[in-house]
């Protein structure tokens, strides 16, 4: 079973049912080494306790447990294993009460923060029913206002800020009660802080949602496309399950203006960067299904790599830093030059910089927190 190079059997299975055993995709391609759902509850009912831990890391870290293992609990327990069905019932039942708790902190939050300006809940609510390890906010608000609100209605402790924290304008906050940070991307998003422009794009297209009977607003399409291509192609460098399920939904919904899109990321110099991501999403997707996504052909065109050269290690689908990432920077600042964004272009300058300063502190501290 290989979805991609290097593949683990418990990355194919969460990708087969995310993908593959959704009920509206088509039955699995060959080239995904798995062959229909009862071969796929032979191999989930048969994991060993090693395998389970492993599944469930996995789920865990690519936010997909709300959607993968109460599938997983159905095919064990059809095989009889009712000690792996009751394991994954359990860890559901976990994953559902902190999801619970969360979202009971994130809607007042947002509440308290609308006094001092517009918020926008990113990221985290993409992966519904599933949410992410920490709670992510864009907010026009003057930083002052974030800070004191946080404290004096949460009794929010602030985080240390790292260096990359500065210059993005991003403040991270512990709450009582919350395990979860709440990061709040003040003003600017990108990894030095340098999208203004998608920033404002995306308080002004915002629309508003309704998740587990709690109101929030969150990007339109075309931004929430932009600010995950952002984390996943400019900063992080690796792709979660997530990340492809949440996309290619996005992408069959036909709700994306791809003109908008287009013209977007062509004056914010992250166009390349998008391409090559959506690019990755389908080819991952095609792996599964027998049919790829429906990109337009300038997507595929302008991106500059896809899937065939993404591979998993350290429990992720990596993006080769060099030379394909590195490339992505050379054209985002490029564009940004040229619009003549002297100060978001300086900011972004310093981005190898930082990089290197963070190699060597992973080296030397055995992390790299104090840098970004």
């Amino acid at each position: 079973m290989n979805g991609v190079k290097n593949s683990t059997k418990c990355l194919t299975l969460l990708s087969w049912i995310l993908l593959a055993g959704d009920e509206s995709a088509a039955s699995a391609s060959p080239e995904a080494g798995v062959d229909s759902a009862e071969e796929v509850s032979v191999v989930a009912s048969g994991l060993c306790a090693e395998e389970l831990a492993e599944l469930e890391g996995l789920a865990n870290s690519h936010h997909v447990v709300m959607r993968t293992l109460p599938r997983l609990q159905q095919m064990m327990s059809s095989k009889g294993n009712n000690r792996s069905a009751d394991w994954a019932g359990s860890a559901v039942e976990k994953e559902g009460a902190r999801i619970e708790n969360a979202l009971s902190f994130l809607e007042p939050i947002c509440g308290e923060l609308e006094a001092a300006g517009r918020v926008v809940v990113i990221k985290s609510l993409d992966h519904s029913p599933d949410l992410g390890s920490d709670l992510d906010l864009y907010t026009d608000a003057e930083t002052t206002d974030v800070a004191a609100i946080m404290h004096k209605r949460f009794d929010a402790k602030l985080v240390a800020q790292s260096w990359g924290d500065r210059l993005a304008n991003k403040r991270n906050f512990m709450v009582p009660g919350l395990p979860e940070p709440v990061e709040v991307h003040v003003g600017r998003l990108g990894q030095t802080g340098e999208q203004v422009a998608i920033a404002k794009s995306l308080v002004a297209r915002a629309k508003s949602v309704q998740v587990a009977s709690r109101h929030f607003r969150v990007p339109a399409p075309e931004e929430r496309l932009f600010v995950s291509t952002l984390q996943r192609m400019y900063r992080h460098y690796y792709i979660r399950l997530c990340d492809i399920i949440d996309n290619a939904r996005l992408v069959e919904s036909n709700e994306i203006d791809f003109a908008h899109l287009q013209s977007l990321g062509h004056s914010s110099g992250l166009w390349s960067g998008l391409a090559a991501y959506l690019t990755i999403i389908s080819d991952y997707v095609g792996l599964y299904r027998r049919r790829a996504l429906p990109l337009p052909a300038e997507i595929r065109a302008d991106a500059r790599f896809g899937g065939r050269e993404v591979y998993f290690r350290k429990n992720f689908i990596r993006i080769p830093v060099v030379p394909y990432s590195a490339r992505l920077y050379v054209s985002e600042l490029a564009r940004l030059v040229l619009n003549g964004e002297i100060r978001n272009s300086l900011r972004l300058s310093l981005l190898p910089g930082l990089a290197t300063a963070a190699v060597l502190e992973l080296k030397l501290a055995g992390t790299d927190k104090g840098i970004w």
